[in-house]
């Protein structure tokens, strides 16, 4: 076997070491990245502020989004949106109901409405008494919303009937997610602050708290009010008493007589009223007209005197 030249040896070397290097550095970033990625990891801290915001963003960073539906958020500024509804879900609509009715006597129509509001727990959120008829805007709960709508009918007779059910199911399930999404997420801003390491991080993660906070309190408002239209479904009731009747008759002569004195009376008042006007603006007006005059081309003569002056007339 021949020794290789010393120059050879040295290069093989030196390229076995090259690729056993360059296999350790890829291992390593791989094993680097994957942590980074996967614990979301800033020095200190812990914190990935972008990370982070793009988990608080996205409805999929729930795992009980992907569990109602999935589909592209119109928020996102998606058009196109692909809509999944789990089956164990609970449809969820909000009702509303217009009925009208005519009874014979408003008054005795009152108690048994008192009665049926007991009955199905509801109650009058606003409530219009005129002179012929009622108004009512009744809450009821959802589950009792379709019987009491029947004995409602059964109060009179019914002058128009009209119902509307909004599916709201999605945007529902969707309020609710985002909500508990960023509620944990919330949670897991809290404890970055225990591993911040200086004043920057610290503000960096309250800032997003105080963000936070005020995104949950707003999108639980959303999600409170739309949950409250669908516990309780909506009846506006409008109850009117018979319809009157109206007789017309001519004005009698005393009648007239009153009228045109009445016009008369209308008129002398006007008049006397720009006779009074006269007297006490128009009298004196004139009085310093006369007065103005005689001082300046009259007896005195002011304005004559002064022409003469600049006439050079003596």
């Amino acid at each position: 076997m021949k020794h290789l030249p010393k120059s050879r040896f040295l290069l093989g070397l030196f390229l076995i070491l090259l690729i056993f290097g360059a296999c350790g550095m890829g291992g390593g970033q791989q094993k680097a990245s994957a942590y980074w990625e996967d614990a979301e990891y800033i020095p200190g801290t812990g914190y990935n502020p972008e990370r982070a915001r793009a988990m608080a963003e996205s409805p999929a960073a729930s795992g009980a989004t992907s569990n109602y539906y999935e589909y592209d958020s119109q928020e996102t500024g998606n058009s196109s949106s692909l809509m999944e509804l789990n089956v164990t879900q609970t449809r969820k609509l909000v009702k509303r109901a217009d009925l009208y009715l005519r009874v014979e006597n408003l008054e005795s129509a009152e108690v048994p409405l008192s009665d049926l509001m007991e009955k199905y727990n509801a109650w009058s959120a606003s409530t219009g008494i005129y002179e012929n008829s009622r108004n009512y805007s009744i809450r009821v709960p959802s589950p009792s919303y379709d019987a009491m709508l029947a004995d409602l009918a059964g109060l009179g007779r019914i002058l128009r009937r009209s119902e509307n059910a909004e599916d709201v199911t999605l945007r529902y399930y969707d309020l609710e997610s985002r909500l508990a999404t960023k509620r944990e997420l919330l949670k897991t801003y809290q404890s970055y602050l225990g591993r911040a390491n200086n004043i920057d991080e610290i503000m960096t993660v309250e800032s997003r708290i105080a963000d936070l906070q005020q995104e949950i309190e707003q999108t639980g408002t959303q999600f409170r009010n739309l949950a409250n239209l669908v516990d309780y479904s909506t009846i506006n009731l409008e109850i009117s008493g018979p319809v009157g009747t109206y007789s017309y008759s001519e004005p009698t002569l005393g009648e007239k007589l009153k009228e045109l004195f009445g016009s008369f009376g209308d008129v002398a008042s006007s008049a006397i009223v720009v006779l009074m006007g006269i007297i006490i603006y128009g009298v004196p007006a004139i009085l310093i007209l006369i007065l103005l005059f005689w001082i300046l081309f009259g007896r005195i003569g002011l304005l004559k005197k002064l022409w003469r002056l600049v006439a050079g007339k003596k």
